[in-house]
């Protein structure tokens, strides 16, 4: 782009930079030199509507783009915070807004794009029709720019019959060399198909397209492929089994987030096939479709991109009636991923891993080490998870060492982790009942500590649950309760522990 033809990316930095320093206060008695206020923040409708008048005349449109660009800018706000336009004013603005195509200038072009898409449906169906033929010019210039949203805007703007018209044009964009008009197209498809019943029946003849452009070498559009294909097939249970099959077998999709789609797609199926009757026991020794569909997924463990692979982890544990033996390299997968440098992944695995330990605590345990030493992680979520995962993976015979190590911990922490940890304590004991005295013990303690009133009610609630369900705990838990609510700060607690011991205390 030359320097004159519109905004680089040095030009966007140092007005950027112009327009933070001069709406930057120095004012030292109020707020000192770090306060800053809105440009937009005394727009008048009347003002700017006045100030849109500059869109009629052509000179001004030439010489001043800029200029042309804050108006519309100011416009969206206006509608954005609710300042909304008539009838009359939305279409007289409008109109003014298709002048603006005779500017070559890039910025304001995708000022005006915006623009149309954001009040096409507040302006009269018939004046919005009148722009569909400069989109279209644009849809088929040399501009990559240009093309890929001039796609996007008449995706909003056209019905079924005018789809029709331009269909020719979204089938050649739909392959185009450029991912950018490409991938344009594609989520353009994907918005049409989910307008309405006659737009779907166009998009479904793209169908051949679509799968072409699976096979792009761009990353992005093989993503916007798969989505697409996704829409049309989801309720062919058949094709989409067929989709699955060959993407899984070809191995043609290298976007790790297309890959990441067919996953999860392959993990849908081999849910329903287990839902619909097809499927029972083992998936290595199930239907043609559960034994490919369950490699596919082990076969991902190995892909190189991180996504991938714990994506694949995520979807087999989550299969429905797997068996211990075809869930342990998901798990195993999961465990190099609780020692990752990157907090994200760590969270991912350690809350996967805490979902597997509900149905299998005993293929979870192997992990209990790694699991020890995200007690101390900076991170308070991957903590929390990885106290309440050891609590339910942890023996009767750890069940000391564990509470120890979580005391330190309690203290450190907000009240919405530790009523997470108050819960699997209870169910820790209700899985040991004959450690219900330490356990309880423990709870007890922190009653006495600081703490908000959902924590304590966690407490209490968990403490009272017990007595019902591990009636050895009674006593103890009586003399726990009447312990606190002699210097309890909150009333509704007090009252709920003095309508239980009027219950059980002549018992």
């Amino acid at each position: 782009m030359a320097e004159g033809d519109g905004l680089t990316m040095n030009n966007l930095l140092s007005e950027v930079q112009g327009a933070l320093d001069k709406f930057k206060l120095e004012d030292e008695g109020t707020g000192g030199p770090g306060d800053y206020y809105s440009p937009y923040a005394n727009l008048e409708k009347a003002a700017v509507l006045q100030e849109a008048r500059c869109f009629h005349d052509p000179t001004a449109v030439r010489e001043s783009p800029r200029k042309c660009c804050t108006v519309i800018a100011q416009l969206l706000h206006l509608t954005n915070t609710g300042q909304y336009m008539n009838s009359a004013e939305a279409t007289e603005v409008f109109f003014g807004v298709t002048k603006l195509f005779m500017s070559d200038d890039a910025s304001l072009r995708r000022m005006v794009y915006l623009f149309i898409k954001e009040v096409a449906e507040t302006c009269n169906p018939d004046d919005v029709i009148i722009v569909t033929s400069s989109l279209t010019k644009d849809m088929t210039c040399d501009v990559d720019l240009y093309r890929a949203n001039a796609l996007r805007v008449l995706a909003r703007i056209v019905d079924a019959a005018m789809l029709g018209a331009i269909e020719r044009y979204v089938k050649q964009a739909l392959v185009d060399s450029s991912g950018q008009v490409s991938s344009a197209a594609l989520v353009s498809a994907t918005h049409l198909f989910e307008r309405n019943e006659e737009s779907a029946a166009i998009v479904k003849r793209w169908i051949s397209e679509t799968t072409e452009a699976t096979s792009s070498p761009n990353e992005m559009v093989q993503f916007h492929a798969m989505q697409l294909l996704y829409q049309i097939k989801k309720h062919d249970r058949l094709g989409m089994q067929k989709l699955v099959t060959q993407f899984s077998q070809r191995n043609t999709l290298r976007s790790p987030l297309a890959l990441v789609l067919l996953v999860r797609y392959t993990a849908k199926l081999l849910t329903d096939e287990v839902a619909e009757g097809r499927q029972s026991g083992s998936f290595q020794n199930g239907t043609n479709f559960s034994r490919a569909g369950y490699a596919f997924l082990e076969a991902s463990l190995r892909h190189k991109s991180e996504m991938v692979v714990y994506e694949a982890a995520k979807s087999i544990c989550s299969l429905p009636g797997i068996e211990p033996q075809e869930l342990s390299p998901a798990v195993n997968v999961l465990q190099i991923f609780l020692s990752s440098p990157k907090p994200a992944v760590r969270f991912a695995a350690i809350k996967t891993v805490s979902q597997v330990a509900v149905n299998h605590p005993r293929m979870v345990s192997k992990c209990n080490e790694d699991l020890e030493a995200l007690i101390a992680d900076a991170n308070r979520s991957i903590a929390t998870l990885a106290i309440t995962t050891l609590l339910k993976t942890g023996s009767e015979n750890s069940v000391d060492r564990l509470l120890k190590q979580i005391s330190v911990f309690l203290s450190e922490i907000p009240d919405e982790y530790k009523v997470t940890i108050v819960k699997s304590i209870q169910r820790l004991c209700l899985t040991y009942p004959a450690k219900h005295r330490v356990l309880v013990g423990f709870l007890s303690n922190f009653l006495r500590e600081e703490g908000g009133f959902d924590f304590k009610r966690s407490i209490v609630n968990s403490i009272v649950s017990l007595m019902k369900q591990v009636p050895e705990t009674t006593e103890g838990s009586l003399l726990h309760l009447c312990e606190f609510i002699e210097d309890c700060e909150f009333t509704m607690l007090s009252t709920q522990i003095l309508h239980l011991l009027g219950e059980l205390g002549p018992s």
